[in-house]
């Protein structure tokens, strides 16, 4: 095995994120009742110009008045970019009057280590001049073609990064791909067009110790197509995606959550491995497979996953 390993940084249960527009405050208060993992309250896409001062207000209010951590919920807030003027004012004004209830912050279009490293000197002055004791996470939304050409160097850098998440509507806009339905699949196409794209930032994610989290479907009419996306990242290794739509969010945490049944498995497997271990064995045999150290690995991470989400209801309760 080799000696340079990245531990995750942090662990958070983010099966599913609801994606909410700050410019509606009755979005913003039915979220806090979802049953979303993850709440991020929107100052950049899902704001038109003429409402982007308004929609700050509105979520330092939401932060400052509903509970979300008594909620069970993990809440961020996606800024604007750093190419527009909007955004000195969304870190400033939501850490300086909101800081203390913010879990993290979601960047969008980040294309260079350097964009992550903008955002937290502003975050870490702000936190040491209001003597904020929560240390904000960031989150880099990985959508552009330099963002993933450039996705181990981001994950690779020392930063408060937590997570990357895959922008597929503006990574097909940026990369001129033939699709007009935001995370849908091309028939013209042999398989999988995002496939690509979700493994290699899983990888970078793994690889540095982030979590991974794919993005939006736009089709909310269609919970096939946004169930078979979700299966096809979970196989990769993701940990969430985005819920558009609150009648996402149900689709999100069911194929993100171990079934009883795998849970089960994953039990017997370290079970058993632990009665081979005290033969002298390295590896056993279950229901006619074979299980060695990896199969015990895989088990933990569903145990562990199954005890997150457990631990999530008993917070929403």
């Amino acid at each position: 095995m080799s000696f340079t390993l990245y531990p995750l940084r942090k662990s958070r249960l983010q099966r599913s994120e609801l994606a909410v527009p700050g410019s509606n405050p009755t979005m913003i208060e039915k979220a806090l009742t979802s049953a979303a993992d993850y709440v991020f309250l929107d100052c950049e896409d899902a704001v038109a110009p003429p409402d982007k001062e308004q929609a700050r207000k509105n979520i330092i209010q939401a932060l400052n008045d509903l509970d979300w951590r008594g909620a069970g919920k993990t809440v961020s807030v996606r800024i604007n970019g750093l190419d527009t003027h909007y955004c000195y004012r969304d870190v400033v004004d939501i850490v300086e009057q909101a800081g203390s209830k913010l879990d993290t912050i979601l960047i969008p279009k980040v294309g260079v280590p350097a964009v992550v490293y903008a955002i937290e000197s502003f975050v870490s002055q702000i936190e040491e001049a209001k003597g904020l004791t929560n240390k904000i996470g960031t989150e880099a939304l990985i959508e552009t073609p330099l963002g993933m050409a450039n996705v181990e160097a981001i994950a690779a850098a020392p930063s408060r990064l937590e997570a990357m998440h895959f922008g597929v509507a503006d990574y097909a806009a940026f990369n001129k791909a033939r699709t007009v339905v935001i995370g849908g699949l091309n028939p013209d196409y042999p398989g999988d067009q995002w496939h690509f794209a979700l493994s290699r930032m899983t990888v970078a994610c793994r690889a540095y110790g982030l979590r991974p989290i794919d993005g939006p479907f736009g089709d909310f009419s269609d919970p096939a197509g946004y169930t078979a996306g979700a299966k096809r990242a979970a196989a990769l290794g993701i940990e969430g995606k985005w819920a558009i739509h609150p009648s996402q969010i149900e689709l999100a945490n069911e194929v993100f959550s171990p079934t009883a049944q795998e849970v089960s498995r994953a039990e017997r497997i370290i079970e058993a491995l632990k009665e081979a271990e005290a033969q002298g064995k390295g590896a056993a045999s279950l229901d006619g497979k074979m299980i060695d150290a990896a199969s015990e690995k895989m088990a933990r991470n569903l145990i562990a996953t199954a005890a997150a989400i457990k631990a999530g209801a008993a917070a929403r309760s």
